[in-house]
């Protein structure tokens, strides 16, 4: 099965400006991405989606496709990344590009090993989902601690259980959704304006593969988990 990578990178960032070419270890935040995606064996294209000529060149030199700078109006801080999918897919269908699964490599995901994507791949190949996610394990609960605040302030939880829960342990397993990788079938991203309207598995990641880069506090976490390793 032949795949394309996609590799999104908008130039602004509110919670951490210029995050995606911020340098973790002396390497831009986009090329971890790159240069774990050129491992990858059956992919035939790398492509970076991006409204920003500096990421573009990083890109390039890193070995990845640039071949158009994304429109203003997909690059806007509340611009679809779905609609972001279907351009670059828009693109590939123009040149008559045939591709069966389409990879999605976020930059904030920086420390996600090359065994995680292979694991998406084979879960995909499978044939019985529309899309394969990664999810790593939650340290919250809807069930017991995460809480709505009112317009009063006052809080109550999310998800209120039917029967009194004392422990987390005992609430229903939750998971958070990582950035590390996303397999899509590209009809199916055609076919449907939100990824929850199709069979969607998942394949887990330990938290520390799992970072997902949107503040200076996280990037400083990765910063220490490279130091470590």
């Amino acid at each position: 099965m032949e795949y394309v990578v996609l590799i999104c990178a908008r130039g602004g960032s509110k919670g951490l400006p210029n995050k995606n070419i911020k340098l973790l270890n002396g390497i831009p935040l986009i090329s971890w991405s790159i240069r774990v995606a050129k491992q990858l064996k059956q992919v035939s294209k790398i492509i970076v989606s991006t409204d920003s000529i500096e990421i573009a060149e990083i890109a390039k030199k890193e070995g990845a496709e640039v071949p158009f700078i994304r429109p203003a109006d997909l690059s806007q801080d509340n611009s679809s990344e779905w609609l972001v999918w279907r351009h670059t897919l828009d693109y590939l269908k123009k040149i008559n590009y045939p591709l069966n699964g389409l990879i999605v490599l976020p930059p904030t995901a920086p420390l996600r090993d090359i065994e995680d994507i292979n694991n998406c791949t084979t879960i995909f190949e499978q044939g019985d989902s529309d899309l394969v996610i990664t999810i790593t394990n939650s340290q919250r609960s809807p069930y017991f601690n995460m809480v709505t605040v009112d317009e009063d302030n006052y809080s109550s939880l999310v998800l209120p259980p039917n029967d009194q829960i004392y422990r987390r342990q005992d609430t229903p397993a939750v998971f958070d959704m990582t950035t590390v990788a996303y397999i899509a079938n590209p009809k199916f991203i055609y076919e449907n304006n939100d990824m929850w309207n199709g069979r969607i598995r998942g394949v887990h990641i330990p938290p520390e593969r799992a970072i997902d880069i949107d503040t200076i506090f996280d990037f400083e976490i990765a910063e220490y988990l490279v130091s470590k390793k």
